[in-house]
């Protein structure tokens, strides 16, 4: 009932209308809205418990922790430590009003997941209190290759067949053809991906190329059709940037060139290739030359081509005082990072410098050590494929990447040639071309080298 006062006693025309009842405001409640709370809502309806609360005496398991913002990262640390932590903010039954209740228990077991890369954006404090009152584990993304694990993988797809309900079973050559992949994916010798969510779609992919062609049986070629189509957006992008890059010939495939290489690199899960050149300048200082990088490089990217720097000084019997190097890394939007592209950046150099052309039908990856040594990398498998999309006829990998090769799909194989490294000498065999120059620049580095190995 609302009530209604008479406020003749102040002296003034007309009434009040109070029309707060016990369960909220009946102008709100009934006319506004519905439910919505207010200044006469009990508080204890205007609470309402997170995550911490609800799994007090339990399990809290929080994805990607490093999103949390700092004081959230602090907050969740004070709840750790106190075991309670006051219920605090705004419901739909608080109208707007914020909220604070005295502490509640909150004691649970935090479980934290997050890539390893963003281990930096975790609260030093909060990561502190885990390594002091529990474990860090770093979780692997590859299994061994044994008969065991590869029935685990077809389990894995029987499962994924049941859960959607809709795609039908695989045959044993699919099955076959799936393991293939999850080697594909882990990018080592004898080991199977365990990201067996992106394996999921791949199944899933398969699944719907068999549907489409009335397929009973998933087989090989579904799952073949389907790796083409569920490719991922840096897959697309990677093979746009090879087809843009080729068509206005920012990298080409036949000739010679002094001073520039194809290089490789990984966007993503996907190889794209890498042009870079490299140009020889007078100093512009009398004391010492510089080594001058353009492009989008990263942290790791620049000490590279700082220690490329250091080889060729070391190894090139050149006065480098009297000479600037400039690099460019060329239409680097997606940005450069890691030292896999040294060698490139090597060869590229010790064209300019020399006046040896490089052979543009081949590619390179590989790491450059201070002593000449081709050191092994990753993505080796998405950068030949990128090589062979392009129509390069030749790549150059280090020695010991060779074995990673296994799963390397056949038709691909045979249309390019894959060359072992373990020197910069080695590399430079191969890529430059033939002549007088070539052979003279061959015996000086190979002798340095060796001279550098002696005790």
């Amino acid at each position: 009932m609302v009530k209604v006062e008479s406020v003749k006693r102040r002296k003034l025309k007309g009434f009040v209308y109070n029309a707060t009842t016990d369960t909220g405001n009946l102008f709100v409640n009934g006319i506004l809205a519905h439910n919505s709370g207010g200044l006469g809502t009990p508080p204890h309806l205007r609470l309402a418990p997170g995550a911490i609360h609800r799994a007090n005496k339990g399990v809290l398991f929080i994805d990607e922790v490093y999103a949390l913002s700092p004081k959230s990262q602090q907050e969740l640390l004070t709840a750790l430590q106190e075991k309670k932590y006051a219920i605090t903010g705004q419901s739909e039954l608080s109208s707007g009003a914020l909220v604070q209740s005295a502490p509640v228990p909150c004691d649970f077991v935090l479980i934290a997941a997050g890539n390893y890369a963003d281990i930096r954006r975790v609260h030093p404090a909060l990561r502190s209190r885990i390594r002091g009152y529990g474990y860090e584990v770093y979780m692997e993304e590859a299994m061994d290759d044994t008969p065991e694990n590869r029935l685990k993988i077809a389990r894995f797809v029987a499962q994924e067949v049941k859960k959607d309900g809709k795609i039908p079973p695989f045959g044993r050559e699919a099955l076959v053809e799936i393991v293939k992949e999850s080697q594909r994916r882990a990018g080592r010798k004898s080991k199977l991906s365990v990201k067996l969510r992106d394996l999921g779609g791949l199944v899933r992919a398969s699944g719907d190329v068999a549907n489409a062609m009335g397929s009973k049986v998933v087989l090989v070629a579904h799952v073949r059709e389907g790796r083409r189509l569920a490719r991922t957006l840096e897959q697309q992008i990677a093979r746009q940037l090879v087809d843009s890059r080729k068509d206005y010939h920012i990298f080409e495939t036949q000739g010679y060139r002094v001073g520039k290489v194809n290089g490789l690199a990984v966007m993503g899960d996907s190889g794209v290739i890498l042009p870079i050149v490299a140009e020889v300048t007078p100093s512009a200082s009398r004391d010492e030359g510089k080594t001058i990088a353009t492009g989008k490089l990263g942290d790791i990217a620049k000490e590279a081509v700082e220690n490329v720097s250091a080889v060729i000084k070391k190894y090139s019997g050149l006065d480098t005082r009297a000479f600037d190097v400039h690099i460019q890394f060329l239409q680097t939007y997606e940005g450069v990072e890691g030292d896999s592209a040294s060698v490139s950046v090597a060869t590229a150099v010790i064209s300019a410098l020399e006046g040896v052309a490089i052979n543009q039908e081949v590619a390179m990856t590989g790491s450059l050590s201070v002593r000449g040594e081709v050191l092994p990398v990753g993505g080796v498998m998405q950068k030949i494929e990128s090589v062979v999309d392009a129509g390069l006829k030749t790549v150059i990998i280090p020695a010991a990447n060779y074995d990673d090769l296994g799963t390397l799909d056949e038709a691909k194989r045979a249309k390019v040639k894959i060359i072992p490294a373990k020197t910069i000498v080695e590399v430079l065999r191969h890529a430059l071309k033939p002549g007088k120059k070539k052979d003279a620049l061959i015996l000086k580095l190979s002798r340095a080298i060796a001279d550098n190995g002696k005790p």
